[in-house]
């Protein structure tokens, strides 16, 4: 699942007139990225989720098939936060742990490797994988602790990046069409002591403000360039 439905608040007046996940960065919008990444990884059963401006997500994607996917949409009218929207689409994702990404992070993580991570949770009985990244200046705290291979709330702490494996019946007691932020959820988890996780050292830029996507944007198009030369 790609969450799509943010309003994008911090990218105005960028966003006022484009859903953040369609902003473009070398060459191609945000959400493309993922999708073309999680296609070469295998993974081709898409579901995104969408709110503001939606219908222009759904116009520029298509069904996914321009991009090898099939495209499931969960058009929530209004936003429902993280956990709100995963549960709204719950009847899309099936019975089976599925991905979560953030459509407006940009990031080189490799998505081959989460077939075996989830094989991996259902080993050890684990209910949640995050991917952790280093904070960035905008992010100094960081969000959660990460001790061989297990998250906790213990410093130092490690940014969230957005990317997630999660069991399906977490979300079963939001009800269908209510707000659920994802943080309380994964807090309770992670006191349980049923949470994973790796630290991902590559490339990952939260494209919260025009500076930033203008930033990336010209960090991408250097290294086309760069490769081409």
């Amino acid at each position: 699942m790609i969450l799509a439905a943010g309003r994008g608040e911090r990218m105005r007046p960028l966003t006022d007139h484009t859903p953040k996940p369609l902003l473009q960065v070398g060459g191609k919008p945000l959400i493309v990225w993922h999708i073309e990444r999680l296609v070469r990884a295998g993974i081709t059963d898409l579901v995104i989720n969408h709110a503001h401006l939606g219908v222009q997500i759904e116009y520029a994607l298509g069904d996914g098939s321009q991009f090898g996917a099939t495209i499931h949409y969960s058009d929530e009218g209004s936003a429902l936060e993280t956990a709100g929207g995963i549960a709204f689409a719950s009847y899309l994702l099936g019975d089976d742990i599925f991905a979560v990404v953030n459509g407006d992070v940009y990031c080189d993580y490799d998505f081959e490797r989460l077939p075996a991570l989830a094989a991996q949770m259902q080993v050890d009985k684990d209910n949640i994988h995050l991917v952790l990244v280093d904070n960035p200046s905008h992010h100094l705290a960081g969000d959660f602790g990460l001790q061989q291979a297990r998250v906790t709330d213990v410093a130092p702490k490690l940014t969230f990046s957005g990317i997630g494996l999660y069991r399906p019946d977490l979300f079963s007691h939001i009800p269908r069409g209510s707000k659920a932020p994802l943080a309380p959820l994964l807090r309770e988890q992670i006191a349980a002591g049923k949470v994973s996780g790796e630290h991902h050292q590559g490339v990952w830029v939260d494209v919260g403000t025009p500076q930033r996507l203008d930033e990336l944007d010209k960090q991408l198009r250097a290294s086309q360039n760069a490769a081409h030369d």
